[in-house]
């Protein structure tokens, strides 16, 4: 089960950082992504961490997004600063128990495990 949390409504230039509480499987054992979804937008990568720990981010997104993992909560966060208008978005995580270790996760078509989300909603 993943669980998404840390969403609200923040204003422009904000930081925040999100939360995926991982049960039921080992987050070190897995892949973990991060991904959002605007209204009448298509889904899209925001960044990841394979099971070996190496991070990777969308070129859009590198340098605003800070992915971490915490073997021993079981928690991978996203840490999003400067936040703007169009990041308004639900924001999920998701997992993929087969990605090999040291497998690119960015590139991957292979999350199975959802969470149901949480909405940013920055303001201007």
């Amino acid at each position: 089960q993943l669980v998404e949390s840390g969403g609200g409504l923040v204003q422009s230039g904000d930081s925040l950082r999100l939360t995926c509480a991982v049960s039921g499987f080992r987050v070190e054992l897995s892949a973990i992504g991060w991904f959002r979804q605007a209204p009448g937008k298509q889904r899209e990568s925001l960044s990841c961490v394979n099971s070996n720990g190496d991070t990777y981010y969308s070129h859009s997104e590198k340098g605003r997004f800070t992915i971490a993992r915490d073997d021993a909560k079981g928690m991978v966060y996203l840490d999003v600063k400067n936040l703007k208008p169009e990041d308004t978005a639900v924001y999920s995580c998701a997992a993929d128990l087969l990605l090999p270790p040291g497998n690119d996760c960015i590139n991957n078509n292979g999350y199975y495990y959802w969470g149901q989300g949480t909405q940013v909603t920055v303001s201007s």
